[in-house]
């Protein structure tokens, strides 16, 4: 553990004390966090959501609301279950810091990362922030979200790796499909979502977040 993040952890939850009406912020620390620091502040502001942009701004969301708790309760349900039955992978909830290529640390509402990939990772590495930018990503958006900021960054998921990323907003009742080298595919209130081919076989059914 590097000094600073010692320093971050010793100062347990009192570092970062901010009320959650006034979240999301945007703050720039007056020092950048490296990767262990960051580990550090997010484990002692556990109530928080905390993302680190490829230029080092950290950005602070509040806990989820109880209809977008529910409904990504749903979805996380379905992708357990398939991964469970396929089992060629791990699939994380919306705690889960991803260290992209870029240098930003993300946190996807639901994400899968093949097997492979993950067993090459050490120990060490599996306990922290994950140092690779998953196969699939969802992201839902929630009242607090903006969908040009999601848009971003599911373009930004797409430009670190991510081989297919579905963003839902139930509010417009739309969806929008992210592949590699295609189009987004902006569909409307659609009762399924296949994985196909890099979740084969997943079907969201998403009846019920309309």
């Amino acid at each position: 553990m590097t000094p600073e993040a010692s320093r971050v952890r010793e100062s347990h939850s009192s570092y970062l004390v901010t009320p959650t009406d006034l979240l999301p912020l945007r703050v720039r620390p007056a020092r950048p966090l490296d990767d262990d620091a960051l580990f550090a502040l997010c484990q002692a502001n556990r109530d928080l959501k905390i993302e680190r942009t490829a230029d080092g701004e950290l950005l602070i969301m509040p806990p989820t609301g109880g209809e977008t708790g529910a409904r990504n309760f749903n979805l996380l349900g379905q992708l357990a279950s398939w991964t469970r039955r396929d089992g060629t992978g791990i699939g994380f909830d919306s705690s889960t810091g991803f260290i992209l290529p870029n240098g930003a640390e993300r946190s996807p509402d639901a994400a899968w990362l093949s097997r492979a990939r993950w067993d090459a990772l050490s120990p060490e590495q599996r306990k922290n922030f994950v140092p690779l930018c998953p196969d699939f990503v969802l992201e839902l958006r929630s009242p607090s979200d903006t969908l040009v900021e999601l848009q971003e960054k599911m373009e930004e998921w797409v430009a670190n790796g991510a081989r297919l990323g579905w963003l839902l907003d139930p509010s417009d009742r739309r969806a929008f499909v992210y592949r590699p080298d295609a189009p987004v595919a902006e569909l409307t209130a659609p009762a399924q979502l296949s994985g196909d081919p890099v979740l084969p076989g997943f079907v969201l059914e998403l009846d019920e977040l309309w």
